[in-house]
């Protein structure tokens, strides 16, 4: 999962909100030192990663790339599925996104002392350009996935990713959709997400709720 996702899953604080995000920038971390809220959303953020990593229809989207690209079909997944839960978010919330959006971003401006050096930077640039609102155009989606491509230190083809999302986007939409509608049911219960994280199967859902 992305940025937006992680926070939209996470526990109703703004500390755990900003500890979902700083999941992604432990190392060199000191976890038990954290403040609990802050903790816990990084658990949390372990936990969304777990379940997404192992969902049958995240599995299932990945074999969709090609066989060049399909070694960062997870990250091009975990920034695509940002659009498709800002494209669909009435399904998951009775929140105005834009309301939503403002509102993380003031938590996270007014939270930098919660975080390390980097995501301090990261989320200055995150909030200053926008980048939640950004990627509610796909076309965005492609530029952001093309800079990660240009930050890869080896030989890759990650480069126009966006071309393979383009081709296969109605059935990347439909098993994101599937699979999220679970999130959307678990999400306020930390301890709900943690339990179905930690089961040997997760079996994959084929409701989605619109």
């Amino acid at each position: 999962m992305n940025h937006l996702a992680h926070v939209f899953l996470a526990p109703d604080s703004p500390e755990a909100r900003v500890g979902s995000i700083l999941g992604d920038f432990t190392r060199g971390v000191e976890l038990s030192a954290l403040p609990g809220e802050v903790h816990r959303g990084v658990r949390h953020h372990f936990s969304v990663d777990g379940f997404t990593d192992r969902h049958p229809e995240v599995l299932a989207s990945k074999r969709l790339f090609s066989s060049q690209r399909r070694r960062f079909a997870g990250v091009a997944l975990d920034i695509l599925y940002d659009h498709f839960l800002l494209k669909h978010w009435h399904r998951f919330s009775n929140h105005d996104c834009a309301c939503f959006i403002g509102r993380t971003y003031r938590e996270l401006s007014e939270n930098r002392h919660l975080m390390p050096p980097q995501m301090a930077r990261v989320t200055a640039r995150m909030v200053g350009h926008d980048w939640f609102g950004a990627y509610q155009d796909l076309d965005n989606i492609g530029q952001a996935l093309d800079r990660v491509a240009s930050r890869i230190r080896f030989s890759n083809r990650f480069e126009g990713m966006i071309e393979e999302i383009h081709d296969h986007q109605p059935e990347l939409e439909e098993r994101f959709l599937e699979f999220f509608w679970i999130f959307n049911v678990l999400r306020r219960s930390f301890n709900a997400v943690s339990a179905y994280c930690s089961a040997d199967v997760v079996a994959g859902s084929h409701i989605c709720r619109g």
